[in-house]
């Protein structure tokens, strides 16, 4: 079941509704905005605070990295946070990215799984000397797994679309698993160097579709956002 955008006054600039209601709030983020609070006054500003101007009662239940654009949800009140952080933690929600990955990123047929996507299974951990970065390590890594699928090749330009599923929800895991296979996305000024660094203006990473059951009736609802770019 889908849901529609509700009514909700008009919202502040920045802030983009794709549904409300009086349990859960659904908005799109704006790549380079912060989904919670940083250290210090100058990184206050952020999509739960903008959100919380309009409904004091949202909370977090998760997060996109700031560069991530993209679909997020948050809770109104302790009770639909509380169901929907358990729908999280047991992996009842589904979300998929859209990414542009630098160099040409081909599927391999003997790698293909019954529904059509490829594996990226590594362990990850964070990079402690190089916070806030995430790096792969087998020895100390928690298990880490993202499902792609090619959306198209653009050997011309030398960069490819990729949809993305993550299982697991490590910190950049996305990022660090197409870096891992040597096809950084493009614009990520954490993992991408050089001609992929400065082939876009932003990270060009967006969460493009978010279903999970509705925190009050428990119904699969379902959201999507193209990306921009």
């Amino acid at each position: 079941m889908t849901e529609q955008a509700q009514g909700t006054g008009t919202p502040p600039p920045g802030l983009d509704v794709v549904h409300a209601d009086a349990h859960l709030i659904v908005l799109n983020k704006p790549a380079n905005l912060l989904s919670v609070p940083g250290k210090g006054p100058d990184k206050s500003d952020c999509l739960s605070a903008r959100a919380q101007a309009i409904w004091p009662d949202a909370l977090t239940v998760h997060r996109l990295d700031m560069a991530t654009s993209g679909l997020l949800v948050m809770a109104r009140g302790a009770q639909a946070q509380r169901t929907l952080s358990m729908a999280f933690a047991q992996r009842l929600t589904h979300k998929q990215y859209e990414a542009v990955a630098a160099g040409c990123l081909h599927e391999n047929p003997l790698q293909t799984d019954a529904a059509g996507w490829q594996h990226i299974d590594l362990p990850l951990t964070v990079d402690w000397p190089n916070r806030p970065r995430s790096k792969v390590c087998h020895e100390r890594g928690k298990p880490s797994l993202t499902r792609w699928r090619s959306l198209g090749v653009d050997p011309a330009h030398q960069f490819t679309r990729v949809l993305l599923e993550p299982v697991t929800g490590r910190t950049h895991q996305l990022r660090v698993h197409l870096m891992a296979l040597g096809h950084p996305i493009l614009g990520d000024a954490l993992y991408a160097s050089g001609q992929a660094l400065q082939a876009a203006p932003r990270l060009l990473l967006h969460a493009t579709r978010l279903a999970l059951p509705h925190p009050a009736t428990g119904t699969l609802c379902e959201w999507h956002s193209p990306a921009p770019f």
